[in-house]
Parts: C-alpha cells; structure tokens; sequence
C-alpha cells in the first residue's frame, strides 16, 4: 500500500475537517464566502484559488480533500457517480468522514440491470446513503424516441451525443443548479481528454460552481487495491470483462490490450469518449435538434 491509503492519511484527512491544512487558504476562503453571501451563493472560489488550492492538494491522500469539501461545502456539495469503482471507492472514504454525505446518479432509462442490483447492495453497506437518482425529462425522451427510434445512438455520432445529452447531461445540469461543487471519480489515466484534470477546478460549464476530482492522480490499479483492501460493493459486470460501464446498450467487454474506455460506444471512430457530462460537447446539428426538441427550453 502506498502512504496515502495509510491509517496517518484518515487521520489528516480528519484534521482537515476541522482546520484547512494551508495557512493562506483560510483567508481566501473567507473571503470568498463574504463574496458568496454577497452575491447571493454564487461563485465561492475562482480560477486563481482553485488554481492554488488544486497545487496544495496534489500531494495530499483522496481524503484530506473531502474532509476539506465536507467542512467547506456542505450541505451544497454532492458526490457523482455512475456505481463505477470509481465512486464507489468516493462514496467509501466520504462516508468514514461524514455520512450525511449526498450522493447523485442519472438514471437515464437505459442502464443494465446490474447497476441496479450494484444500488441495492450499495444502500445495505451504507444504511444512511442519501442518493439522489436523477431522471430525463419523460416528455423530451419520448419525442427524440418518436423522431429517431429508441436505439438512435447506433446511426451517427450526432445521435449519441443527442441521446446523451437529453438522458445524462440536462438532468445533471438541472441538479447542479442546487450545488455549490461537485466531486467527481474522474482520473487522469482515464482518457486522453481527462489527462490533465485538476484536483480542485471551477466548473464553467455548470454555472462556475466548485468541481472536485479527490482520485485525478490514482491509477486503475490503485483503485482496485482499495476496493479489495475495504471489499467494496462492485458492478457484477466487471467479472465479466467490462471496464468502463454506461448505458447497457452503449457498453461492452474491453479486451486486454485495449483502453479502459473503449467498451464505450465502441462502433465510432475519430469521435469522443465522453458524453458532455465532464466537458462541453457542442455541434451545430446537435443544438439543432436540441432546439427542435426542446424549444425554449433547449439549454435547460
């Protein structure tokens, strides 16, 4: 094990709760929560302390920054999480800190069963988990399933990031809007577009709220150590192959020479491996439909 999974690691991680572990970083907070109050909860840090802050928390174990976040953000602050291993392993270390924790996941209507499965077991391990499943907007569903059918992901990229946005990223976004930050299971080795994600980042794209990343220097295999170490609830789909999981429809086994994300919408090419969750994926078609969609209500 390396340090960071030591028992010394909770324990700062615990004293982290109580007083921020830089001398400067108490001063700018207060006085971005006076900024804050002032404008009404709107943007509590920015680019600089964020900036400063991400430095400061780079050599710092997963833990220390969610004992910070808890104490900082709470009751505004909430984990993301597909029920990958990923946040299962977030959900573990935030709930051993406080477990009143919130917790969010989208329920997009299409996802396998065994991720359903994987939520019951997850609310036997933790009986107080407060979890949010977010849903897609029924009427918006149905009318893209009336236009393009239930499996239009399959005909172009276009209609993926469509599916995307309309089942993941509008219901995410309207959840945000009660949030003054976020943390994410979103790690560097991941894929090329997350390589150089931030421990602590404002996120632009979601009304500048506070966008957290504890595990961005972990690896895959740090990952699973932790979740044997803790025996952790996992997805059954991962003895089965799988190695990134999303959609039932938009997921399949890796095999072992390939990337840990290239089970995803495995039938593009030269296209993203990301649904515009955890960065903004626009395209003139795309707004189009969105708009045809959605009317007014298109960017909600």
């Amino acid at each position: 094990m390396t340090e960071r999974r030591l028992d010394g690691a909770q324990q700062r991680a615990k004293a982290a709760a109580s007083s921020p572990p830089r001398a400067g970083a108490e001063r700018r907070l207060d006085g971005a929560q006076q900024r804050a109050k002032a404008a009404g909860a709107a943007e509590l840090i920015d680019d600089l302390e964020a900036g400063e802050l991400s430095i400061e928390f780079e050599s710092e174990p997963p833990e220390a920054l969610l004992a910070w976040a808890i104490e900082r953000f709470s009751p505004r602050l909430s984990i993301s999480t597909a029920f990958q291993t990923d946040g299962a392993v977030l959900l573990h270390m935030a709930y051993e800190i406080d477990p009143a924790i919130r917790l969010f996941s989208v329920d997009t209507g299409r996802l396998p069963q065994e991720t359903f499965d994987l939520i019951d077991r997850m609310r036997d391990r933790y009986p107080n988990l407060r979890l949010d499943l977010l849903s897609p907007d029924a009427q918006t569903v149905s009318a893209m399933v009336g236009r393009h059918g239930p499996n239009l992901f399959y005909r172009s990229v276009e209609n993926r990031l469509l599916c995307c946005q309309i089942r993941k990223v509008q219901p995410l976004q309207r959840h945000l809007v009660g949030l003054d930050a976020w943390i994410t299971g979103l790690r560097r080795d991941q894929w090329a577009t997350r390589s150089d994600i931030r421990k602590v980042e404002i996120d632009h794209d979601h009304g500048a709220i506070v966008k957290l990343n504890p595990l961005a220097d972990w690896t895959e295999d740090e990952i699973w150590e932790y979740v044997r170490e803790h025996d952790l609830p996992c997805n059954a789909l991962y003895d089965k192959g799988y190695t990134s999981i999303g959609c039932a429809p938009c997921t399949r086994p890796t095999k072992s020479d390939e990337d840990l994300r290239a089970g995803r919408w495995w039938w593009e090419t030269n296209a993203p491996k990301e649904c515009g969750i955890h960065c903004a994926i626009e395209t003139g078609g795309l707004e189009h439909e969105l708009h045809a969609l959605l009317g007014k209500h298109a960017d909600g």
